[in-house]
């Protein structure tokens, strides 16, 4: 039998709960423990968030080192005159939304790690973003909306950030 405020175990015949300090009136507070689809999966998204932002920063690290080598010299490796002016400048400012991408995204799957207030919220803009980066943050945005956008989840959200913060 299982605490049904906090989860932990206690015997049948327990008054309080040793963890918490609940006290079970003729056993109508002692059962299974409540299932929380955002306590299940929070600690999953907030790693799978961090590696995907692992990943945006490599990928802008990569963009600048070609804007700023490879596409600076365009012109004197035979390519068209023009474009080397322009491309390289270019893709510079693209490696830079990439890092910032990063950088929020690594903002975001420590809020959520740590379960900061701001996270939920941020997240689930971040999945409605991450939905066009086929395939995976298209898979991690569908995996983030399903957790994070029901309503309840909003509740059981703010249940851990209270639990958390308290503790």
């Amino acid at each position: 039998m299982f605490c049904d405020k906090c989860g932990s175990s206690v015997q049948a015949d327990q008054r309080f709960c040793g963890k918490c300090g609940k006290e079970f009136a003729g056993g109508t507070g002692v059962g299974a423990p409540r299932r929380s689809r955002v306590r299940e999966h929070i600690r999953l998204l907030g790693i799978l968030w961090l590696a995907l932002s692992a990943f945006n920063a490599v990928g802008a690290v990569v963009v600048y080192v070609l804007a700023n080598t490879l596409f600076r010299h365009l012109a004197e490796m035979g390519g068209p005159a023009g474009a080397s002016t322009w491309l390289g400048p270019f893709m510079s400012v693209i490696a830079l939304i990439i890092a910032a991408k990063a950088a929020v995204g690594f903002a975001t799957g420590w809020g959520l790690l740590q379960r900061e207030p701001w996270a939920r919220m941020l997240t689930i803009v971040l999945a409605f973003l991450a939905l066009f980066n086929v395939p995976f943050g298209t898979a991690l945005g569908i995996y983030t909306l399903w957790v994070l956008l029901p309503a309840d989840s909003d509740v059981e959200y703010r249940e851990e950030v209270r639990e958390i913060h308290v503790a």
